[in-house]
């Protein structure tokens, strides 16, 4: 596991809000489309667990999945996994955020944002603290505070969730139960 510095650390600390891309970054990027149009994406498990760990330890923090496509997949996830905002068929993602920082009454400061692509670019500059996968495109990865040791759909969102557990001294008291 990659040794975190302490300015990670910190900025983490103080983080309120993560929101998340969908495609390449919870899942792999790849589509199933099917005949009746039904698409079939694949999740990580240890992104699931990374998702309870949150809830249970760190519950103030609330989760975001700003998407551009629409998928009714997503949206059973989003449920299962009591995502607190979930926002499809975005075009601006930034407006999207503020929309969300708005109705929290948080600052940008307070928002952990993680994205792939080029679509993601202005939430990951405006973001406190900006996460891409290992395999991002390179413009994410110029502007992101911090490159995932994992590709997109292999445990990004996990990490992240490891992430502010750590900052926040709750991981070991995870590891003792």
């Amino acid at each position: 596991m990659k040794k975190y510095t302490k300015q990670l650390l910190n900025a983490a600390s103080k983080i309120k809000l993560i929101a998340t891309d969908i495609d390449g970054v919870m899942t792999a990027g790849e589509i199933i489309l099917l005949e009746n149009g039904e698409e079939i994406k694949i999740w990580n498990v240890k992104d699931r667990l990374g998702m309870h760990l949150l809830k249970e330890y760190l519950p103030d923090v609330k989760v975001a999945w700003i998407t551009g496509r629409k998928s009714k997949q997503v949206e059973i996830r989003a449920k299962e996994q009591k995502v607190d905002f979930l926002v499809q068929e975005c075009k601006d993602k930034i407006k999207s955020l503020i929309n969300i920082a708005n109705k929290m009454s948080i600052g940008m400061s307070e928002i952990l944002y993680i994205g792939d692509d080029i679509i993601d670019l202005c939430a990951l500059k405006k973001a406190g603290l900006s996460v891409c996968p290992k395999d991002a495109v390179v413009e994410a990865k110029k502007v992101s505070k911090y490159i995932s040791q994992y590709d997109g759909g292999k445990g990004v969102f996990r990490e992240v969730c490891e992430l502010l557990l750590k900052a926040n001294k709750k991981w070991d008291e995870i590891l003792s139960k």
